[in-house]
Parts: C-alpha cells; sequence; structure tokens
C-alpha cells in the first residue's frame, strides 16, 4: 500500500489511521464547551443552593449576595469581572476548598453545586433541565461568560 504524502492529499493520514486500527477510523470527540448562558443548572438546585447559602454563607457574604466588609460579593460586576472566562469548575473548586471560612472543605460536592446554582441564578444566568454535577472536572467545560454570546 503507497500513501500519498503530498501536502494537498491531507487523505494520507486517515489512511494511515484505517491501516493501524484495522480498518476503523478511530476519533475522539471533544465535548462542547457550554458557558453559564446555556442553562447548567436547574431551578430547584438553584432553590436548594438559596437555603444552603442562608445557613452556610450569607454571615459573610450578606443575605443579598452583595459581600460583608472583607468577604466579596458574590453577584454583580465585581463577582463577574474577576470570575470572567473562568470555569465553573475553577469556581467549585475555590468554594470547596476554602468555604466556609471557619471549616474549609467540610460542604459536601452537592452542597456546593446547589449554592453555585445559586449564585448562578443571582448573576441572572437562565436555568435548564439538567443540574451542575457536584465536581469540580465535570464542571471544567462550563465557562463563566460576563456577557451573554452574541448579546
Amino acid at each position: 500500500m503507497m500513501i500519498s504524502t503530498k501536502k494537498n492529499s491531507g487523505v494520507w493520514l486517515l489512511a494511515a489511521s484505517a491501516v493501524v486500527f484495522g480498518g476503523a477510523v478511530v476519533t475522539k470527540a471533544q465535548p462542547p464547551e457550554r458557558s453559564v448562558w446555556s442553562g447548567v443548572y436547574t431551578a430547584e438546585q438553584a432553590e436548594r443552593g438559596k437555603q444552603a447559602y442562608a445557613e452556610q454563607c450569607a454571615a459573610c457574604h450578606g443575605d443579598a449576595l452583595g459581600g460583608i466588609d472583607v468577604a466579596p460579593p458574590l453577584t454583580g460586576a465585581t463577582f463577574l469581572n474577576n470570575w470572567n472566562n473562568t470555569s465553573a469548575g475553577d469556581l467549585f473548586s475555590r468554594i470547596k476548598t476554602t468555604m466556609p471560612l471557619n471549616a474549609p472543605d467540610s460542604l459536601s460536592g452537592r452542597t456546593v453545586a446547589d449554592i453555585e446554582a445559586y449564585m448562578f441564578q443571582a448573576n441572572g444566568f437562565p436555568a435548564g433541565e439538567v443540574a451542575l454535577p457536584p465536581s469540580q472536572p465535570m464542571m471544567a467545560g462550563v465557562k463563566i461568560q460576563a456577557q451573554k454570546p452574541g448579546g
């Protein structure tokens, strides 16, 4: 079997792959990146998060997520500028490992995801049909974007 190496051929790589894998071309699809604007949490999850926030976070961050003294706001321009173009997984990791301040890393993954859903709701991001997953790696493909794409 002769494989062409012409620059304009491009087919030689597929042919080589077919030979190596016994005729089957194997590709690994990348999951599409989603953003907080595509409905990455459920309304029910945000409601659970509101309750957990009141119990675990409000004493420092305020009842309306606006921040108090040294605790930063979790809504609005300051929050969105700080987290713009990062991932929901990054935010999950920060909350999970550092909060609450008096007991870091004490919240379950589900509780952190619920609180994050409430934060997204409070920032005006739309709810969807599927809940945020309760782990950092599963949220890594969800991008936080301050501005709605195309808007």
